[in-house]
């Protein structure tokens, strides 16, 4: 391990001053494992202490062998961040670490006066912190000259280029000076952080002190699977049974920070938060409030995932899960750093758990799959802190010991004892309600007895429960949105659901078994999260698929068919179906059609499924057997009663209308109309009305001479 007496005697005192004694492994290997003057390449675990491992790397260059880094003027050293709240604790760090040497520190982030940092560059700095857009500002303005620069630092460039910052990192490497050293420090080094390595650095040394088939060892993962809608209740227990000292929730988007902040808020955690909607101003606040004590919880989206170091942190929630392996990993980060030892806690909702193992293996990390906490684990944790309350230890002074003796001649010790509890409950926010996973709903796909893709494939579990749904055929019941509801209302996943039968006012739907009283408590507590559909327990276990339900006009349940209905051989004679009644009809083969042929009010309006209305202005459908036409309905009444009556006595049909004889040679009234030349009398022309002129006569009038 590296002696510290090793090191220029400035940097040395200001690590002395720090609590320093000993250097972690990635500040040893920058300054042992490569030569003063190169460029380097490091990629370390987050915490690592990778802030102070850059500025001791610097100081060869920066302090040449003085003492002192004397007057200030142009920067000698730029270090670049790709978010505000790493760029100023970069300085902070940076500030500590050379005040021996009599540094002058700037930074130059977005959302601070310009202004005032134009004033502070004027004024001559050595080291000039920042980020990529507010750099690039200066620098085309004229207010930051590079042209003195000895090295730049560049702290986590794959997020930077992540961000869409690499036209502004190019365009700052242009304007230093080529002779330059160029650090660039990242937890990961993907491709195209080599590429920009290869095209700014000159044959730089490599170094990594992250092992990558190992986690983070200071840092215990543990994933919850939870239910959608139980997922923050599960937050509040989760913070409530750790009570940490600090912890940090991390959100995907700002509306879910909003929420959840406010949710938080009201339950009674101290709590900030940190997002991109905030300003510079309220952002510096609430990390400030976070360092000194006055919050213990921030809720944040990703912006503060990379490089921030809070002081005791010692729990991080993903309330959304990350992204990715590099999400995951700094997000985590944020806790188990400089020996400390944290927890971080994955939500998982049930629909994503794939996801989530996805992202763990990807990440190279073993996590401990567990419910929940509960409300009941909660009270237990409170109990056992209760009984091991330091304060029930804590020797008493005079003064406290006669209030003491003073309260047990006014009260009974428990009555004390009870109002110690209620007062030191009372500052605690309340438990949430969740629900108590058993272990086969904690091994996801593996869970029940035909689990897994079998289950999937036949719709059908051995030890299946069912339960009914009020909804139907008629309510337009389909299994695609029928089994998202269903898998919301008992907090269960597709692969606990079995087969669903769809009736004409209900269906029936399996569940696992071992899930199944579990789904039916999670119903009656909560129901369905539906205004007109209930769910309902049947009397049929094991597997046994309960009967249909009695319903007007029901036909069975189509899936409980063999097969297709069986075709009449080619050739065979058609039943008889007029001489058939309705029974031996549809013993014949031949359904029953409902409303064929009903008529149903004076509109015209026929209601079967496929007929027409066969009132007077269509065609007749009488079959050649029946003697007497009767009507469908009182209300139907033919247009020319009279004509009618004739027909049916054999009289004289009624006189066709005038000049229908040129219709054709079969009357069709649909045909056209035609002229001929050889009967028709030309056209006569209309009069003209007397004194009005003629249209040649008024063309004439208004041409111009």
């Amino acid at each position: 391990m590296t002696d510290l007496t090793s090191l220029a005697p400035a940097l040395k005192a200001a690590l002395a001053k720090r609590g320093y004694e000993n250097l972690t492994s990635v500040q040893e290997s920058v300054l042992s494992d490569a030569p003063p003057e190169a460029d380097l390449l490091v990629s370390a675990q987050t915490g690592s202490g990778k802030t102070v491992a850059f500025g001791l790397a610097l100081a060869p260059t920066l302090l040449d062998g003085q003492d002192s880094l004397g007057q200030a003027g142009a920067p000698i050293a730029l270090a670049i961040a790709p978010t505000r709240e790493l760029a100023l604790q970069v300085k902070e760090e940076l500030t500590w670490l050379y005040n021996e040497a009599g540094a002058v520190t700037a930074s130059c982030v977005g959302g601070m006066d310009p202004r005032t940092e134009r004033r502070t560059l004027e004024r001559g700095v050595h080291i000039v912190v920042g980020t990529p857009g507010r750099l690039r500002d200066h620098i085309e303005r004229g207010a930051l000259d590079l042209s003195e620069i000895k090295a730049v630092v560049l702290d986590e460039a794959d997020e930077m280029l992540d961000m869409g910052f690499r036209e502004d990192l190019e365009f700052i490497l242009d304007t230093a000076p080529q002779d330059r050293r160029t650090l660039m420090f990242s937890a990961t080094v993907p491709k195209p952080i080599a590429e920009l390595a290869k095209r700014f650095q000159k044959d730089a040394v490599r170094l990594s002190t992250i092992n990558a088939r190992e986690q983070h060892g200071d840092i215990d993962y543990v994933a919850h699977p939870v239910a959608p809608n139980e997922r923050e209740n599960a937050i509040i227990n989760v913070l409530r049974q750790h009570e940490a000292e600090k912890a940090i929730v991390f959100c995907s988007t700002r509306e879910a920070v909003s929420r959840l902040t406010s949710r938080l808020a009201n339950r009674g955690f101290s709590i900030v938060s940190l997002s991109g909607e905030l300003s510079q101003e309220q952002r510096s606040s609430a990390l400030a409030a976070m360092k000194d004590g006055r919050a213990r919880v921030c809720v944040a989206t990703d912006v503060a995932a990379r490089g921030i170091d809070l002081p005791n942190l010692d729990l991080v929630i993903h309330a959304d899960l990350p992204t990715g392996k590099a999400a995951l990993l700094h997000r985590s980060g944020r806790t188990g750093r400089a020996g400390r030892k944290g927890t971080c806690v994955l939500m998982v909702p049930f629909p994503r758990r794939r996801q989530a193992e996805r992202v763990l293996h990807f990440a190279g990390i073993t996590a401990t799959w567990k419910g929940a906490p509960t409300a009941d684990d909660i009270r237990a944790k409170d109990k056992e802190r209760l009984l091991a309350d330091p304060a029930l230890k804590v020797e008493l002074e005079e003064e406290e010991l006669a209030i003491a003796n003073e309260l047990l001649a006014l009260h009974s010790p428990e009555q004390l004892a009870a109002a110690f509890v209620k007062l030191r409950q009372s500052r605690l926010p309340a438990p949430e309600e969740v629900s108590d996973l058993d272990e086969t709903s904690l091994r996801g796909r593996d869970a029940g007895s035909r689990g897994g893709r079998n289950a999937e494939i036949t719709g059908k579990f051995e030890d299946g429960i069912w339960f009914s749904l009020s909804l139907g055929h008629r309510q337009r019941a389909e299994p695609r949105w029928i089994l998202p509801m269903i898998c919301r209302a008992g907090h269960v996943t597709k692969k606990e659901v079995g087969a669903i039968k769809i009736f004409q006012n209900e269906l029936y739907f399996e569940i696992a078994g071992s899930h199944g009283q579990r789904f039916a408590d999670v119903v009656k507590r909560e129901g369905t999260g539906e205004e007109n559909a209930t769910i309902t327990l049947l009397d049929a276990r094991g597997g046994k698929i309960p009967a249909p339900p009695k319903e007007d006009g029901f036909r069975g349940d189509r899936s409980d068919r063999s097969g297709p209905p069986k075709r009449r051989p080619r050739g065979a004679d058609a039943p008889d179906y007029e001489s058939l009644g309705a029974e031996d009809s549809m013993k014949s083969g031949r359904p029953k059609r409902e409303g064929r042929g009903k008529f149903d009010g004076p509109k015209g309006k026929f209601d079967g499924p496929r007929g027409k209305f066969d009132g007077p202005r269509g065609k007749s459908r009488r079959r050649s057997g029946d003697d007497d036409f009767v009507p469908h309905h009182p209300a139907y009444e033919p247009l020319n009663t009279k004509e009618l009556a004739r027909d049916l006595d054999g009289g004289d049909r009624a006189p066709k209308r005038k000049e229908r004889a040129a219709d054709g040679p079969d009357g069709d009234r649909r045909k056209p109309r035609t002229r001929s030349a050889a009967n028709s009398a030309p056209p006569k022309k209309k009069a003209a009305k007397k004194n009005k002129p003629s249209r040649a006569e008024r063309k004439a009038s208004k041409t111009k001479p």
